[in-house]
Formats: C-alpha cells, structure tokens, sequence
C-alpha cells in the first residue's frame, strides 16, 4: 500500500488492528495550513463538529492526532498537515504506538524531537 511503513520484519505498523499507518515520503510535502480554521472530512473525524481553529492549541493537537490516526490516503496528510507544526508538536501527540514507530522509522527527525 503506497505510504505505508513497514517494520523490519517486513509487517505494517498499525494506526489501529487491521490498519496500516500511513506516512508520507517526506516531512516537507505536508503543506497543509499553519493559521485559521479547518474543517476535516467526514473520513477523518467522525464527530458532528469537525472544526478546529489552529490558533487554539488543544484543538491543534486534537486535529494532528486525528489526522495521523485516520489517515488512509497521503494527500489527507499532505492537505491537513504542515511539516513545520507536524516537526513542532511531534512530542507532545498521543499518538497509536504504531503511528509514532511509523512516522519515526520514515523521519529520524521526529524521533530525535521526541
């Protein structure tokens, strides 16, 4: 599956049972928007209010965590994610044990912020 990551064993990491995690090739691809309000796809947020205002910091760790768990596809990571937040919040995510191995086996930088 494009944009999954795999373990040295050749496995998926999971962003949840029977879920790969996906990650993008690079950090800099995600171009997604740094201010303002977003409104995630039903796909990425399952609740009736999908807003989130980036100027609040809960509700830009709220969205991040979301975004990296539900993510099937790397053009909603591309859309919904900047690499400069993404690299600026990365150790304060509650992220899936599998998404956090996935993003920082692609990105030793993450790891090294963590």
């Amino acid at each position: 599956m494009l944009g999954t990551q795999t373990t040295a064993a050749g496995g998926a990491f999971l962003a949840r049972p029977g879920r790969p995690a996906v990650v993008t090739r690079t950090v800099a691809e995600l171009n997604g928007p740094l201010t303002g309000v977003v409104e995630l796809p039903l796909r990425l947020m399952w609740c009736a209010d999908r807003t989130f205002d980036l100027a609040d910091p809960d509700q830009l760790l709220w969205m991040y965590e979301n975004v990296l768990r539900e993510a099937t596809r790397t053009d909603d990571l591309r859309r919904h994610l900047n690499g400069t937040l993404l690299r600026r919040l990365w150790p304060e995510l509650n992220l899936p044990h599998g998404v956090r191995r996935a993003w920082e086996a692609r990105h030793r930088s993450l790891r090294r912020a963590a």
